[in-house]
């Protein structure tokens, strides 16, 4: 067999190569889709379970059977991956409204790791089931899967703001984007001025969204970085933790941490505060104790008779994740490219998609009741001829000769003369 070659010129080759690469990871990967907030994975795992049938009202199921599902129809990659994102989706310390409701060990703000998921269950939660209101109403696209023997949907209706709400954090290749979640009540009433007030700028827009809100709850230390994020989509903000300084009856003094900045790990933070103390570097602390329960995060740093409360406070700020800083980048994909947008972009691509989708929804509506009604034309005229009908049907020797003699008799269509023969007698007394 002859040997085809051909020349190509490796800088160009190497350039195209790295682009389609580049590309693959940013829209398939890393980068949520700005109308519904999810990347690809999120999606596929919400739509198999809504496939599944695994909403609130009913029982859960074992986790490896909805990575078995993602797995073999959706996202051909590895479990762990699959597993990862869904647990992610269930940890009320990452998103700030679950998406997932998990039942079993789905790891701790320590950061212990998940039980394997033949040992975890799960089922939708009450506010994912609004992501997916509606798909069946012809209100997304849908798309072939990666064999091509399923349908995908290529976005999920998503039916209040979820990129905002529940944030997004991606790297891909050349770029990253870090969205933090907000308030729900706070973006809907955003939603709602921008509505009302389409020439809205971000600093109006801005009275009502205050800034980001973190599920493990901190304080952020004012809002040049807020601003500068809202208005060109990059900013910095510094997070700090929530502490009081209580005071024992003996006179000793306590530092209590309720409350941590969000993606820090309590144990790694609670060693360092430790090692801190050990090599002298912070002083006065006479002992540090978890009291953290179920109830809430509650960190203890006693205090020697002698130290001073204030000072020790801030060197642990300084010192430690007790204060951090949270890079915002709000890059998301808009028509398939990745874009850096600003809060009233954000808002205003969202309300684009929420119109479509009602749109749609109305117009598959419409056309289910126009198609009804069209049958209950035909029943009608059934009902003024009945004994006609039956006796023409009587005579009939198949049904494609009963429906061609319906069509030619009574004017009927091929769809009203179907549903004739289709109706039961016994429903004849309902008509």
């Amino acid at each position: 067999m002859e040997e085809k070659l051909t020349d190509v010129n490796i800088t160009k080759e190497m350039e195209k190569s790295f682009l389609d690469y580049a590309m693959s990871v940013i829209v398939s990967r890393a980068i949520p889709d700005v109308r519904d907030g999810l990347k690809p994975v999120h999606r596929r795992i919400l739509y198999a379970m809504n496939g599944l049938g695994l909403i609130p009202e009913k029982q859960y199921k074992k986790s490896v059977r909805v990575v078995g599902e993602v797995l073999g129809k959706y996202h051909p990659h590895g479990d762990v991956a699959v597993y990862d994102t869904m647990v992610r989706m269930a940890q009320d310390f990452s998103y700030r409204y679950l998406l997932v409701d998990g039942h079993g060990n789905f790891g701790s703000i320590d950061g212990d790791s998940a039980a394997a998921m033949r040992y975890t269950e799960a089922k939708m939660s009450k506010i994912s089931i609004d992501l997916l209101r509606d798909i069946n109403k012809e209100t997304v696209n849908f798309v072939d899967n990666f064999d091509g023997t399923e349908k995908e949907p290529e976005v999920l209706p998503s039916r209040f703001p979820n990129l905002l709400v529940n944030g997004a954090t991606g790297i891909a290749v050349g770029m990253a984007t870090n969205i933090p979640p907000h308030n729900l009540t706070e973006v809907l009433d955003g939603l709602i001025y921008l509505i009302n007030n389409k020439e809205a700028t971000v600093t109006e827009l801005m009275e009502i969204i205050k800034g980001p809100d973190f599920p493990t709850g901190a304080s952020i230390l004012g809002i040049d970085g807020i601003r500068r994020a809202y208005t060109t989509g990059k900013g910095i903000i510094t997070i700090r933790a929530k502490a009081t300084i209580e005071e024992s009856k003996t006179g000793k003094q306590s530092i209590i941490v309720t409350e941590i900045p969000y993606q820090t790990n309590k144990a790694r933070l609670i060693e360092k505060i430790a090692d801190l103390v050990r090599d002298k570097q912070i002083e006065g602390v006479s002992d540090l104790r978890d009291e953290s329960s179920r109830m809430g995060i509650r960190i203890v740093v006693e205090l020697k008779r002698e130290a001073n409360a204030n000072v020790v406070l801030n060197n642990l700020y300084k010192h430690t994740s007790l204060q951090s800083s949270f890079g915002i980048h709000f890059l998301a994909l808009v028509d398939g490219q990745p874009r850096t947008l600003n809060l009233r972009e954000m808002l205003s691509y969202y309300l684009d998609h929420q119109k479509e989708i009602i749109l749609r929804r109305t117009k598959f509506d419409l056309d289910k009741a126009e198609k009804r009604v069209h049958i209950l034309d035909g029943l009608k005229i059934a009902l003024d001829n009945i004994d006609e009908i039956v006796k023409l049907i009587k005579q009939s020797k198949s049904e494609e000769e009963a429906v061609r003699d319906l069509i030619n008799t009574f004017n009927l269509s091929e769809i009203q003369s179907k549903a004739i023969l289709e109706m039961k007698l016994r429903r004849l007394t309902g008509l």
